[in-house]
C-alpha cells in the first residue's frame, strides 16, 4: 500500500509539473514561422473581424485548407484573455489535459495510479510538443481519442449510455477539426477489430447509427454549408485537393498555402520511433514477446489496431509531416499501462522518459541567459517589439511573414522592390523588415537611406530616413 501511495504521489506531482512547464513555455516561447504563426494569425484575424464562418489567412483572403474548430478555440481564447502566445495556445493545453483525464480511468481499472497514463503521455515528445502548438493536429487527436474510447466503452460498459452518442459527437467535431480524415483514422481500425473479434452483430445492435449520424451531421454540416455559400469553391478545394491530391501527389501545384514535401516512403515509421521514444520502442518489444497472445486479448488487439493503422495509412504518402502521428500517441500510452505491471526496470524507463523534458528545460535556460532565443528563433517578434511604433508604417520586403502579421496586429504590409524604390523617393518614414539574403536585392541608393535598428539570424529591421538631397 505504501508503495502505491508513493507512486500515486510521484505521478500526480510529475504530471502537474510537466503541465506547468508546458504552460510556461506556451507563454514565453514566441510563435514560429511558418506553420504555428500562420494558424495563430488566422485566429487573431478571426477574433478581430468577428468572422467565425470564413477563416482568413490575411484580411479578405479566405483560408480553405482546414476547417475552423482549432481556429475557433484560439480566437475565443484571445477574445477572452487578450492577444498573446499563451492565450492562442491555451486551447491545445486544455485539450491535452482533457485527454489525460479521459485515459486515467484505464490505469485505475488495473489498480494503478490515475496519473500514470498522463505521465507517459506528457513524456512522449510528440504529445508534449502539441500540448502547446497552434495547429489542427491536437484537436483532431482529441476527436480520434473520443471516437475510439467511446466505441470501446459502449461495447464493454453499457451502463453508461452516453458513450454511444459521444462517438458520433467525436465524428462531428472531427469533421470540424480536420475534415473527413476523422473517418479514415478511426473506422478502419474499428472495422478490423470488429472483423477479427466477430462483433458485427453486437456493434450494429448497440450503436444508434441513424440518430448518431443525424447528431454528427447537425454538428458539422451547418458550417460546411455556410462556408461554401460565403466563399464558393471551398468544398472542391478542401475535399478533393486537401484529402486526395495532397497525399497522393507531393508536387501538387494546386496547394494554395503549403509547399511540396518530398519525403521517402515509410518515413512515418521513423517519425513514430523518434517522436514517441522511449515508449514506442518498449511497445515494439512487448508486441514481439506477446505476438502469440495478442488475438486472445480484445483490449490489447483494439489498441494495436488503433496504433498501427495510422502509420500504415501514411506509409504510402510522400507528402506528410511528423504531427500526423499524434493520434496514435494514446494507444501507445494505454498499451504501456496494460503491460506496466510486467515491466521490470520501471525506474530506468521513467528516468529515460525525463530526458526530453529536462533537455527542453536546459535548452530554455541556455537560450534565455545567452539571448540565443531572440537571435536564433524563426520569428519576427523581437525585432518588431523592440523598435516598431504603431503610428509609423511597417513593411516587409517582398513577402511578409506570418509572425510579422501576428506581432504587428495585422499592420505589416508586403513591399515588392518596385514599391520600395518608389517609396524611397518620398518623405515618408517607415520601418522595413527584410531577410538577410534579400538585402543584396535592394539598390544601394535605397539601402543608404535605411538605418539598421535590430537584427537576428535571418532578419533585419530598418528605419527608412529620407534623404532630402535625393528627392525628386
Amino acid at each position: 500500500m505504501k508503495k502505491l501511495i508513493k507512486k500515486k504521489y510521484f505521478f500526480t506531482v510529475a504530471v502537474i509539473l510537466l503541465i506547468l512547464w508546458r504552460a510556461f513555455l506556451n507563454a514565453t516561447i514566441p510563435l514560429m514561422d511558418k506553420t504555428e504563426a500562420r494558424y495563430a494569425e488566422i485566429a487573431r484575424i478571426m477574433a478581430e473581424t468577428n468572422d467565425y464562418i470564413t477563416p482568413q489567412i490575411d484580411y479578405g483572403v479566405p483560408f480553405w485548407a482546414k476547417p475552423p474548430l482549432s481556429t475557433w478555440l484560439s480566437a475565443l481564447s484571445m477574445e477572452t484573455f487578450g492577444v498573446s502566445e499563451f492565450s492562442v495556445r491555451l486551447p491545445y493545453l486544455l485539450l491535452s489535459i482533457l485527454i489525460i483525464f479521459m485515459i486515467g480511468k484505464y490505469a485505475k481499472r488495473e489498480q494503478l495510479p490515475f496519473f500514470l497514463p498522463g505521465f507517459i503521455a506528457m513524456t512522449i515528445p510528440q504529445f508534449l510538443i502539441h500540448a502547446g502548438v497552434v495547429s489542427t493536429d491536437t484537436s483532431l487527436a482529441f476527436c480520434v481519442v473520443l471516437v475510439m474510447l467511446s466505441f470501446w466503452e459502449t461495447l464493454h460498459n453499457p451502463n453508461n449510455k452516453w458513450w454511444k452518442y459521444l462517438l458520433f459527437i467525436g465524428f462531428g467535431f472531427g469533421l470540424l477539426a480536420k475534415g473527413p480524415i476523422i473517418f479514415i483514422l478511426t473506422l478502419p481500425p474499428i472495422f478490423m477489430w470488429t472483423l477479427v473479434t466477430k462483433s458485427f452483430k453486437k456493434v450494429f445492435s448497440t450503436f444508434p447509427i441513424f440518430l448518431g449520424s443525424l447528431l454528427m451531421l447537425i454538428i458539422a454540416i451547418p458550417w460546411y454549408y455556410l462556408a461554401e455559400q460565403k466563399t464558393p469553391g471551398f468544398i472542391d478545394y478542401f475535399i478533393v485537393g486537401e484529402h486526395f491530391k495532397r497525399f497522393l501527389d507531393s508536387s501538387w501545384k494546386g496547394d494554395k498555402y503549403g509547399f511540396p514535401k518530398q519525403q521517402p516512403l515509410g518515413i512515418i515509421w521513423v517519425f513514430l520511433a523518434a517522436f514517441a521514444l522511449p515508449w514506442f520502442e518498449v511497445i515494439i518489444g512487448k508486441i514481439f514477446k506477446k505476438r502469440h497472445f495478442i488475438f486472445h486479448n480484445k483490449w490489447m488487439l483494439f489498441l494495436l489496431f488503433w496504433l498501427i493503422w495510422t502509420p500504415l495509412f501514411f506509409t504510402v504518402s510522400k507528402s506528410l509531416i511528423h504531427p500526423y502521428i499524434l493520434p496514435v500517441m494514446i494507444p501507445i500510452v494505454l498499451l504501456m499501462v496494460h503491460w506496466w505491471k510486467e515491466i521490470k526496470q520501471k525506474n530506468l524507463l521513467i528516468g529515460i522518459s525525463f530526458i526530453i523534458p529536462i533537455l527542453t528545460f536546459i535548452g530554455y535556460l541556455y537560450g534565455f541567459f545567452t539571448n540565443k532565443i531572440e537571435y536564433l528563433s524563426n520569428t519576427d517578434k523581437y525585432i518588431i517589439n523592440k523598435v516598431y511604433k504603431e503610428k509609423i508604417p511597417l513593411y516587409h520586403f517582398r513577402k511578409k511573414s506570418y509572425s510579422s502579421q501576428f506581432y504587428s496586429k495585422g499592420a505589416v504590409q508586403s513591399l515588392p522592390l518596385d514599391s520600395l524604390i518608389s517609396k524611397s523617393n518620398k518623405t515618408e518614414t517607415f520601418f522595413l523588415i527584410t531577410r538577410k539574403n534579400d538585402v543584396k536585392r535592394i539598390p544601394s541608393e535605397v539601402l543608404n537611406q535605411l538605418k539598421l535598428q535590430e537584427t537576428n539570424k535571418k532578419k533585419r529591421i530598418y528605419r527608412f530616413i529620407p534623404d532630402k538631397n535625393n528627392m525628386h
